[in-house]
Protein backbone atom coordinates (compact mmCIF):
# COMPACT_ATOMS: atom_id res chain seq x y z
CA UNK A 1 0.00 0.00 0.00
CA UNK A 2 1.50 3.22 -0.82
CA UNK A 3 0.28 6.65 0.86
CA UNK A 4 1.89 9.65 0.68
CA UNK A 5 1.28 13.05 3.04
CA UNK A 6 2.42 16.37 2.09
CA UNK A 7 1.74 19.70 4.11
CA UNK A 8 3.44 22.78 3.91
CA UNK A 9 2.49 26.53 4.98
CA UNK A 10 2.13 29.46 2.36
CA UNK A 11 4.44 31.75 4.97
CA UNK A 12 6.98 30.10 7.06
CA UNK A 13 6.52 33.01 9.67
CA UNK A 14 3.22 32.07 10.01
CA UNK A 15 1.23 28.67 11.28
CA UNK A 16 0.06 25.92 9.19
CA UNK A 17 -3.52 25.95 8.98
CA UNK A 18 -3.97 23.02 7.11
CA UNK A 19 -4.13 19.53 9.15
CA UNK A 20 -3.75 16.10 6.97
CA UNK A 21 -3.88 12.29 8.10
CA UNK A 22 -3.99 9.04 7.04
CA UNK A 23 -5.00 6.17 9.39
CA UNK A 24 -5.17 2.56 9.57
CA UNK A 25 -7.08 0.77 12.08
CA UNK A 26 -5.81 -1.63 14.48
CA UNK A 27 -7.88 -4.55 12.93
CA UNK A 28 -5.38 -4.03 9.66
CA UNK A 29 -8.67 -3.89 7.66
CA UNK A 30 -9.29 -0.44 5.62
CA UNK A 31 -8.41 2.91 6.70
CA UNK A 32 -9.07 6.73 6.42
CA UNK A 33 -7.62 9.91 5.11
CA UNK A 34 -8.55 13.13 6.40
CA UNK A 35 -7.71 16.63 4.85
CA UNK A 36 -8.84 19.97 6.41
CA UNK A 37 -8.29 23.90 5.03
CA UNK A 38 -8.50 26.28 8.21
CA UNK A 39 -10.59 29.38 7.00
CA UNK A 40 -7.66 32.33 7.50
CA UNK A 41 -10.11 34.58 9.48
CA UNK A 42 -10.12 38.49 9.01
CA UNK A 43 -8.05 41.04 11.03
CA UNK A 44 -11.24 42.15 13.33
CA UNK A 45 -11.65 39.06 14.87
CA UNK A 46 -13.82 35.58 15.42
CA UNK A 47 -15.21 36.01 18.97
CA UNK A 48 -13.10 33.01 19.71
CA UNK A 49 -9.98 32.83 22.15
CA UNK A 50 -8.60 30.03 20.00
CA UNK A 51 -6.30 30.40 16.66
CA UNK A 52 -7.25 28.56 13.67
CA UNK A 53 -4.58 25.87 13.78
CA UNK A 54 -6.05 25.24 17.85
CA UNK A 55 -9.75 24.44 15.69
CA UNK A 56 -8.64 22.35 12.62
CA UNK A 57 -6.34 20.29 15.41
CA UNK A 58 -9.45 19.58 17.46
CA UNK A 59 -11.67 18.82 14.52
CA UNK A 60 -9.10 17.20 12.83
CA UNK A 61 -8.59 15.04 15.90
CA UNK A 62 -11.86 13.67 16.20
CA UNK A 63 -12.56 13.34 13.14
CA UNK A 64 -9.62 11.24 12.56
CA UNK A 65 -10.77 9.37 15.76
CA UNK A 66 -14.11 9.03 14.81
CA UNK A 67 -13.83 8.03 11.40
CA UNK A 68 -11.86 4.53 12.20
CA UNK A 69 -13.76 4.31 15.72
CA UNK A 70 -17.18 4.43 14.60
CA UNK A 71 -17.45 2.58 11.47
CA UNK A 72 -20.88 2.20 12.12
CA UNK A 73 -21.60 5.62 11.71
CA UNK A 74 -21.79 7.32 8.10
CA UNK A 75 -19.03 9.82 7.48
CA UNK A 76 -21.90 13.07 7.88
CA UNK A 77 -22.75 12.15 11.22
CA UNK A 78 -19.25 11.27 12.20
CA UNK A 79 -18.27 14.80 10.97
CA UNK A 80 -21.06 15.99 12.97
CA UNK A 81 -19.91 14.58 15.83
CA UNK A 82 -16.26 15.70 15.44
CA UNK A 83 -17.63 19.45 15.03
CA UNK A 84 -19.96 19.18 18.49
CA UNK A 85 -17.15 17.96 20.14
CA UNK A 86 -14.81 20.33 18.79
CA UNK A 87 -17.73 23.20 19.34
CA UNK A 88 -18.12 21.66 23.21
CA UNK A 89 -14.32 22.17 23.40
CA UNK A 90 -14.80 26.25 23.57
CA UNK A 91 -17.78 26.60 24.14
CA UNK A 92 -17.71 28.34 27.30
CA UNK A 93 -15.08 30.48 26.67
CA UNK A 94 -16.19 31.46 22.97
CA UNK A 95 -18.80 32.84 21.13
CA UNK A 96 -19.54 30.61 18.46
CA UNK A 97 -22.44 32.40 17.11
CA UNK A 98 -19.79 35.20 15.50
CA UNK A 99 -19.72 33.99 11.70
CA UNK A 100 -16.40 33.70 11.72
CA UNK A 101 -16.07 31.55 14.69
CA UNK A 102 -13.05 28.86 13.30
CA UNK A 103 -13.71 26.68 10.76
CA UNK A 104 -12.19 24.65 7.76
CA UNK A 105 -12.89 22.43 4.54
CA UNK A 106 -13.45 19.08 5.25
CA UNK A 107 -12.51 15.65 2.76
CA UNK A 108 -12.58 12.22 4.26
CA UNK A 109 -12.84 8.97 2.95
CA UNK A 110 -13.13 5.84 4.42
CA UNK A 111 -12.02 2.33 3.20
CA UNK A 112 -13.36 -1.51 3.89
CA UNK A 113 -12.47 -4.60 2.52
CA UNK A 114 -15.97 -4.02 1.16
CA UNK A 115 -17.12 -0.33 0.48
CA UNK A 116 -15.17 3.29 -0.22
CA UNK A 117 -16.69 5.99 1.17
CA UNK A 118 -15.97 10.03 1.04
CA UNK A 119 -17.33 12.97 2.44
CA UNK A 120 -16.21 16.87 0.90
CA UNK A 121 -17.33 19.62 2.57
CA UNK A 122 -15.90 23.25 0.60
CA UNK A 123 -13.75 23.62 -1.92
CA UNK A 124 -11.03 20.73 -0.88
CA UNK A 125 -11.19 18.39 -3.33
CA UNK A 126 -10.92 14.79 -3.48
CA UNK A 127 -9.91 12.52 -6.83
CA UNK A 128 -10.97 9.19 -7.12
CA UNK A 129 -8.68 6.59 -9.49
CA UNK A 130 -11.46 3.99 -10.56
CA UNK A 131 -9.75 0.53 -10.85
CA UNK A 132 -10.16 1.15 -14.68
CA UNK A 133 -7.69 3.99 -14.15
CA UNK A 134 -10.78 6.98 -14.94
CA UNK A 135 -10.02 9.75 -12.65
CA UNK A 136 -13.15 11.11 -10.86
CA UNK A 137 -13.17 14.52 -9.10
CA UNK A 138 -15.55 14.59 -6.40
CA UNK A 139 -16.22 18.60 -5.42
CA UNK A 140 -18.36 20.50 -3.38
CA UNK A 141 -18.57 23.72 -6.16
CA UNK A 142 -20.94 26.15 -4.27
CA UNK A 143 -18.42 28.48 -3.62
CA UNK A 144 -17.38 28.50 -7.59
CA UNK A 145 -20.53 29.21 -8.52
CA UNK A 146 -21.24 32.20 -6.56
CA UNK A 147 -21.17 35.49 -8.49
CA UNK A 148 -18.30 37.88 -7.52
CA UNK A 149 -20.22 39.98 -6.64
CA UNK A 150 -21.37 38.16 -3.20
CA UNK A 151 -18.12 37.55 -2.73
CA UNK A 152 -16.63 41.75 -3.05
CA UNK A 153 -16.10 42.06 1.15
CA UNK A 154 -15.72 40.11 4.10
CA UNK A 155 -18.63 41.52 4.93
CA UNK A 156 -21.00 40.62 2.07
CA UNK A 157 -19.94 36.95 2.57
CA UNK A 158 -20.59 36.51 6.11
CA UNK A 159 -24.08 38.37 5.96
CA UNK A 160 -25.39 36.42 3.11
CA UNK A 161 -23.46 33.44 2.25
CA UNK A 162 -21.25 32.06 4.65
CA UNK A 163 -22.95 29.36 5.88
CA UNK A 164 -26.13 30.05 4.83
CA UNK A 165 -28.83 28.34 2.05
CA UNK A 166 -27.93 29.53 -1.29
CA UNK A 167 -24.03 30.24 -0.33
CA UNK A 168 -21.32 27.78 1.08
CA UNK A 169 -20.62 25.52 4.01
CA UNK A 170 -17.59 24.73 6.18
CA UNK A 171 -17.15 22.97 9.30
CA UNK A 172 -17.34 25.45 12.15
CA UNK A 173 -19.47 25.21 15.19
CA UNK A 174 -23.16 23.46 13.89
CA UNK A 175 -23.14 19.66 13.49
CA UNK A 176 -26.28 20.25 11.48
CA UNK A 177 -23.45 21.49 8.21
CA UNK A 178 -22.75 17.90 7.67
CA UNK A 179 -25.31 17.17 6.15
CA UNK A 180 -24.84 19.71 3.45
CA UNK A 181 -21.78 17.93 2.18
CA UNK A 182 -20.82 16.06 -0.56
CA UNK A 183 -21.04 12.76 -0.07
CA UNK A 184 -21.30 8.88 -1.51
CA UNK A 185 -19.88 5.46 -1.52
CA UNK A 186 -18.44 3.29 -4.25
CA UNK A 187 -17.72 -0.45 -4.04
CA UNK A 188 -13.78 -1.07 -2.55
CA UNK A 189 -13.18 -3.18 -5.83
CA UNK A 190 -14.07 -0.25 -7.82
CA UNK A 191 -11.45 1.76 -6.93
CA UNK A 192 -7.78 2.02 -6.74
CA UNK A 193 -6.48 4.95 -5.34
CA UNK A 194 -7.56 8.23 -3.61
CA UNK A 195 -6.06 11.64 -3.82
CA UNK A 196 -6.98 14.62 -1.46
CA UNK A 197 -6.11 18.03 -1.72
CA UNK A 198 -6.86 21.30 0.24
CA UNK A 199 -7.03 24.51 -2.23
CA UNK A 200 -3.17 25.56 -1.96
CA UNK A 201 -2.82 22.33 -3.95
CA UNK A 202 -5.76 22.43 -6.47
CA UNK A 203 -4.29 25.71 -7.43
CA UNK A 204 -2.61 23.60 -10.08
CA UNK A 205 -5.80 22.91 -11.85
CA UNK A 206 -8.07 25.96 -11.00
CA UNK A 207 -5.49 28.82 -11.38
CA UNK A 208 -2.68 27.80 -13.06
CA UNK A 209 -3.98 25.52 -15.80
CA UNK A 210 -0.81 22.64 -16.11
CA UNK A 211 -3.76 20.50 -16.69
CA UNK A 212 -6.91 18.82 -15.98
CA UNK A 213 -7.72 16.86 -12.69
CA UNK A 214 -7.05 13.71 -14.27
CA UNK A 215 -3.56 15.25 -15.27
CA UNK A 216 -3.54 16.27 -11.74
CA UNK A 217 -3.73 12.59 -10.81
CA UNK A 218 -1.01 11.40 -13.14
CA UNK A 219 1.54 13.77 -11.89
CA UNK A 220 1.27 13.32 -8.40
CA UNK A 221 0.82 8.99 -9.29
CA UNK A 222 4.46 9.71 -11.52
CA UNK A 223 6.32 12.55 -9.74
CA UNK A 224 4.95 12.50 -6.07
CA UNK A 225 2.54 14.51 -3.69
CA UNK A 226 5.60 16.63 -2.79
CA UNK A 227 6.61 17.19 -6.66
CA UNK A 228 2.99 19.22 -6.68
CA UNK A 229 3.46 21.52 -4.20
CA UNK A 230 7.17 22.52 -5.49
CA UNK A 231 5.30 22.77 -8.87
CA UNK A 232 2.46 24.99 -7.47
CA UNK A 233 5.31 27.22 -5.40
CA UNK A 234 7.11 27.66 -8.56
CA UNK A 235 3.99 29.20 -10.40
CA UNK A 236 2.68 31.21 -7.34
CA UNK A 237 6.64 32.58 -7.33
CA UNK A 238 6.42 33.34 -11.62
CA UNK A 239 3.33 35.10 -11.20
CA UNK A 240 4.20 37.25 -8.13
CA UNK A 241 6.38 38.93 -10.48
CA UNK A 242 4.18 38.43 -13.60
CA UNK A 243 0.87 39.25 -11.87
CA UNK A 244 -1.00 37.51 -14.40
CA UNK A 245 -3.55 35.61 -12.04
CA UNK A 246 -5.31 39.05 -10.10
CA UNK A 247 -7.82 36.79 -8.77
CA UNK A 248 -5.77 35.08 -6.54
CA UNK A 249 -6.53 36.60 -2.78
CA UNK A 250 -2.84 35.16 -1.73
CA UNK A 251 0.56 34.85 -3.34
CA UNK A 252 1.10 31.23 -1.22
CA UNK A 253 -1.25 29.36 0.79
CA UNK A 254 -1.07 26.34 3.11
CA UNK A 255 -0.99 23.63 0.77
CA UNK A 256 -1.44 19.56 1.16
CA UNK A 257 -1.76 16.93 -0.42
CA UNK A 258 -2.54 12.82 0.62
CA UNK A 259 -2.05 10.27 -1.78
CA UNK A 260 -3.70 6.93 -1.02
CA UNK A 261 -3.32 3.44 -3.28
CA UNK A 262 -5.78 1.03 -1.88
Amino acid sequence: MRTELVSEPGDPDRPNEDFTAVVLPASGQGGALVILDGVTPPRDGTGCLHSVPWYVARLGGALTELTVSRPDVPLAGVLARAIARTAEAHAGTCDLSHPRTPQATVVTARWSPETVEYLVLSDSALLVESSEGSVTAVLDDRLSRLPRSALATDALVDANVRNKEGGFYTAAADPSVAERAVTGTLPRATVRALLAMTDGATRWVEKFREGDWEDCFRFVRKEGAQALVDRVRELERRDAEERAYLRRSKTHDDASVVYVEL
